[in-house]
């Protein structure tokens, strides 16, 4: 599953980090961070970063240098209206095929009670 997760991964990413940025502004750590908190702990700081340079230089973020306690001053993103046009676009697609994909998977099997034995069929 972790490779079929990875390969997913790179096609929805940047969506993921521009939805995580339009809830609240955040440097780069403190995105990691909270994908990790939403159960993306397999995703490289590397990987956000180098996301984050891209997203930048696409112009879908406004960055901010703001002073840290504890060394250089931190880059801020901030999701603009380019980057909410961007994600919107990206919602309207995933919608799109989270429906296509959800008609194609098969209705799960009916429930069994493994305590069901053959007399307590009898005795319904």
């Amino acid at each position: 599953m972790a490779k079929q997760m990875t390969e997913m991964l790179k096609g929805t990413l940047e969506g993921i980090v521009l939805a995580l940025l339009a809830s609240a502004p955040a440097y780069g750590y403190e995105i990691t961070a909270r994908l990790r908190e939403q159960g993306f702990t397999d995703i490289a700081e590397g990987t956000v970063y180098a996301l984050l340079v891209r997203v930048e230089q696409r112009g879908l973020v406004d960055v901010e240098r703001v002073p840290s306690e504890k060394g250089p001053p931190r880059k801020v993103y901030t999701l603009n209206a380019a980057g909410r046009a961007v994600l919107d676009e990206f919602w309207a697609t995933w919608d799109f095929l989270a429906a296509r994909i959800g008609h194609l998977r098969p209705e799960p099997a009916p429930h069994h009670d493994t305590n069901d034995t053959p007399n307590d069929e009898g005795a319904r």
